[in-house]
């Protein structure tokens, strides 16, 4: 079945043309021919469904493949991916976001596609302002982000990429009143009743030997809700203002973490540090009682600036981490003085 490379696209014509799409769903259909990819062309020609020509000269496949690498920006990966999944059973087909995914089973026009897929090398940066582009482009028309990464061996692993609201059922912890020392780096409340009842009731700091062990964050967000009162050893009165200033010296990303960590509790939340899992919290939706140890979190939280660029192989880490452990990624930051959530895990498609 005779073909010609025309720019980007290889147009088909004649009755294979309508034959291959009733049969594949390749490429679209233009009058009388069929305009396919060069994905989509590359893959039914290794499989010797086609023949290409350019300018009425015959190419062998691996012409055809060094010529499509150059009209199109990671031809090579992308193919990787169309493969992959065509192998697996589904149906794919190009789209701006590199390519639209069905169910499994499912053929173009019985349903929508379930996801757009975006094709991304290990070794490019991803910056949240790309990803969170494409995520709006998927919600735009209900549809998922699956991002593709393939990596120097030409492995490919994919992530299901979306928004996440973070809802908890914790009571809001607000009668209580009294006042915490700021030593070094965290805030000491020895008053044994208060400790115990803010321990108890709100899951905050390190309860021991009938003090209260609060970190920066925590003793923020107790002093702005005025449920405590800070002073330094000295006894003199912190403001809120001067506490955070304070503690944005001792941790320079302290602010960031702040609006996240207020944002999450104030949402009914119940937040940890998560450093023993490299990320800034870890997450219970609600806790019914503290009477041997926390269970287990279903998030790990991490902060992030409205300007983060992913290094692929350290959100690969992360992820890989956090899945190890039974939760979900959150990678959290603030946008237009809102906290967004995004949560990525891998997927087996």
């Amino acid at each position: 079945m005779n073909s010609e490379l025309i720019g980007d696209k290889v147009i088909l014509s004649g009755e294979g043309a309508s034959e291959l799409y009733n049969i594949g769903y390749y490429g679209r259909p233009r009058g009388d021919t069929l305009e396919l990819s060069l994905t989509e062309a590359s893959y039914l020609f290794e499989r010797e469904k086609i023949n290409i020509c350019l300018n009425q000269n015959s190419l062998d496949f691996e012409e055809f493949f060094k010529i499509s690498s150059i009209r199109m920006e990671n031809f090579e990966l992308k193919y990787l991916v169309y493969k992959d999944l065509k192998e697996r059973g589904y149906y794919v087909q190009p789209s701006s976001t590199d390519f639209r995914l069905y169910p499994r089973g499912i053929r173009p026009g019985e349903a929508p596609a379930e996801y757009f897929v975006h094709v991304i090398s290990e070794r490019k940066p991803l910056s949240l302002t790309e990803l969170t582009f494409f995520m709006e482009t998927a919600e735009n028309v209900r549809k998922g982000i699956l991002l593709a990464v393939v990596d120097e061996e030409s492995e490919i692993t994919f992530y299901v990429v979306k928004r996440m609201m973070m809802k908890g059922g914790m009571n809001p912890v607000d009668n209580f009143k009294g006042s915490g020392t700021l030593l070094e780096d965290r805030v000491v409340i020895f008053d044994s009743k208060l400790a115990k009842s803010l321990y108890n009731n709100g899951f905050f700091g390190k309860l021991l030997e009938g003090r209260l062990q609060l970190s920066l964050v925590e003793s923020a967000y107790l002093l702005k809700k005025k449920i405590i009162k800070i002073v330094d050893r000295s006894g003199n009165l912190l403001s809120l203002k001067k506490f955070t200033g304070t503690a944005t010296k001792i941790e320079p990303t302290f602010r960031m973490k702040l609006n996240i960590y207020e944002d999450m509790r104030n949402n009914r939340m119940v937040v940890k540090t998560g450093f023993k899992f490299g990320s800034h919290f870890r997450v219970y939706k609600e806790i019914e009682s503290m009477k041997s140890h926390l269970p287990h979190s279903e998030y790990l939280v991490h902060t992030i600036p409205d300007d983060h660029v992913f290094l692929l192989p350290e959100m690969s880490r992360a992820i890989r981490l956090a899945q190890s452990v039974r939760k979900q990624m959150i990678f959290a930051y603030i946008k237009d003085k809102k906290a967004q959530y995004i949560d990525i895990g891998r997927a087996k498609p």
